[in-house]
């Protein structure tokens, strides 16, 4: 005895749901912060693939290589380095508040993220351009000398 034949209509749309799922799954709704948005279970990874080198006491540049008015983002670290004033320094997370991609750059006052166009103040990591909502956090660095490290 054979099986009965499966009906096209349920083959077909079978066919349309699994074609659709990565599509509602990929890139979220661009309309909001990661807060509607489950947490990692794991966390972000560098850019070699391994946790983040986040240690207390790591060098990270000397105040000549953070420009005034600019900064450096440390992938690695997953930290970035601003110096708003001439002198004056600060760190924030270099995770987007809104989808946790590493930011890319910090260009014209403003730390960048690629992936969806957020911006970020330099002096504060207050959102200037969404679609984050949240700004990023603050990081604990030391200046010693010419030496910034993370504390």
């Amino acid at each position: 005895m054979s099986a009965a034949p499966t009906p096209r209509r349920t083959v077909l749309a079978a066919a349309a749901a699994a074609a659709a799922a990565p599509l509602v799954t990929g890139c979220g709704d661009g309309g909001g912060d990661d807060a509607a948005t489950p947490a990692p279970t794991a966390p972000a990874q560098s850019p070699t693939g391994s946790a983040p080198a986040h240690t207390a006491g790591q060098r990270l540049a000397s105040t000549a290589d953070i420009p005034s008015g600019g900064g450096t983002v440390f992938k690695e670290q997953q930290v970035v380095v601003t110096q708003p004033q001439a002198g004056e320094f600060r760190a924030f997370s270099a995770i987007c508040t809104h989808q946790r991609c590493v930011v890319a750059a910090v260009e014209d006052g403003t730390i960048n993220c690629a992936c969806h166009g957020s911006r970020f103040r330099i002096a504060d990591g207050s959102v200037v351009r969404g679609p984050a909502t949240r700004p990023l956090p603050a990081e604990d660095i030391t200046v010693s000398g010419d030496t910034i490290s993370l504390a």
